[in-house]
């Protein structure tokens, strides 16, 4: 008989019972053994791996989270504990983040009652979630004003603009003595730049159409989208400085995603500059994986197109398909429980300047002198 090769090292699978006193962390590295669960296991060992081996975590979030309260369950206290260095997500959810700060309740409704009546009654419905029509329009009249005020009247990215409205928000709960912080403000207060991908498509941007055809000289307000891209491409040069590493930690897919993952092939395809793709790759999505649709794009095929390291496909990538609403709140109460994981704000916000200079040095050439 051949002897046989020489077995892999493996990890037994004999869970412990339960009794019930079980932590959140407890129960991630030892009850989830095969299957969904092993996927959750290993999404848990890879978001605590980007944070104690201090990597930029890019994290990217899509579907309606604020509506649900992700932001104030998962989100803010992630960032607070300074997991979270970079954040795209989409301009619905930045709109909805303000409903409660502004004083409004959203309610758990029925899903499956008679839209009619919703739509009669003046009740918006996000699945099971709804609210008066009404918060809708007061919270438009709140960004009517805020986006007419003179911090507003330039040129700016995503990141800028989501600053500068952070800041007013920020302002606005210190007055009001809110305990419950927005993400807009959490953001701002940490440093964490905001980018979204797509911001024409969102209840913001509806208003800044408005504002901007009721007065298309005096409203100065423009996005300026090429360098929006740019840098995001320049915070993730950035955050592999002096051999440092970037994970992702993708929420839910969409936009979002990919216009976060698009920064290394924007780096090293377009630019020519030397980017080996995101180190961790974390992604939670309901998608399946066989349509060839993005939000389900593996970090295998984004390493295909440079979007992901090959030791990241290797050892340390993860697609757990199931619900955010599900996954996130254990995720979250696991890291949040260890207490060594949480570390000081990165700040990338303020480091913006900096990180644009530090990219335009790596491939743009001086301009030549003309002989005299």
């Amino acid at each position: 008989m051949k002897p046989r090769s020489k077995k892999p090292s493996t990890r037994p699978i004999m869970p412990p019972a339960m009794e019930g006193t079980e932590t959140a962390r407890a129960i991630l590295e030892t009850a989830f053994p095969a299957y969904a669960g092993r996927g959750m296991r290993e999404a848990h060992r890879l978001m605590r791996k980007s944070i104690s081996e201090k990597c930029s975590v890019f994290a990217t979030v899509s579907g309606a989270m604020t509506p649900a309260g992700m932001h104030l369950s998962c989100l803010i206290p992630m960032i607070e504990a300074g997991f979270i260095t970079s954040l795209t997500t989409t301009g619905a959810n930045l709109y909805h983040d303000l409903h409660r700060t502004l004083g409004f309740v959203l309610h758990e409704v029925n899903p499956h009652a008679d839209d009619r009546i919703y739509r009669k009654d003046r009740v918006i419905r996000i699945y099971d979630i709804g609210f008066d029509e009404d918060v809708l329009l007061d919270t438009d009249l709140f960004f009517c004003k805020v986006l007419k005020s003179e911090a507003f009247q330039r040129s700016m990215t995503t990141a800028e603009m989501h600053f500068e409205l952070g800041r007013v928000v920020a302002e606005l709960e210190d007055k009001q003595g809110i305990k419950r912080p927005s993400l807009l403000a959490t953001c701002f207060r940490h440093g964490v730049p905001i980018f979204v991908g797509a911001p024409q498509d969102g209840s913001i941007y509806l208003n800044v159409v408005k504002l901007e055809r009721e007065d298309p000289i005096g409203f100065k307000f423009r996005l300026d989208v090429a360098r929006d891209v740019y840098q995001m491409a320049a915070l993730q040069n950035l955050a592999r400085e002096k051999k440092g590493k970037a994970a992702v930690w993708i929420i839910g897919g969409g936009v979002p995603k990919n216009y976060t993952l698009q920064g290394e092939p924007l780096l090293s395809q377009i630019l020519g500059v030397d980017a080996r793709g995101f180190d961790i790759d974390v992604q939670i999505c309901v998608d399946v994986v066989d349509n060839g649709a993005l939000s389900s794009c593996t970090a295998g095929e984004g390493h295909t197109w440079g979007k992901t390291s090959a030791e990241c496909v290797e050892i340390d990538s993860v697609y757990l398909r199931t619900d955010v609403t599900v996954a996130l709140p254990f995720l979250t109460s696991a890291l949040m429980s260890d207490a060594s994981l949480r570390r000081k704000p990165q700040r990338f916000f303020d480091r913006l300047p900096q990180a644009e200079k530090t990219l335009d040095g790596l491939w743009m050439k001086p301009p030549k002198r003309s002989k005299k």
